[in-house]
């Protein structure tokens, strides 16, 4: 089975949410769809960026390394900003 950490950015304030799930695409329409309470109030969610891994530990390791300060500068590096054309 394929763990996915993934990152997605509120389309209301640009916020970033990160978090681990096996079923990619079924978890983001759950955010989409008002399902998780800490994301319901910054609707719509975009994925903008996410990484595959062999085990739900490795997923979970990388989704606490993107709380992290060294994670989010990591993270800035890696998503273009709202609106950037290059």
């Amino acid at each position: 089975m394929i763990f996915y950490t993934y990152v997605l950015r509120s389309e209301i304030d640009g916020r970033l949410y990160k978090g681990h799930t096996h079923r990619l695409k079924k978890r983001v329409e759950e955010h989409n769809l008002g399902k998780t309470k800490s994301t319901k109030g910054y609707r719509p969610w975009v994925l903008v960026y996410y990484e595959e891994f062999g085990t739900r530990e490795e997923a979970i390791d990388r989704e606490k390394y993107f709380k992290t300060g060294i994670g989010r500068a990591y993270l800035k590096q890696k998503i273009r900003p709202r609106g950037a054309t290059e």
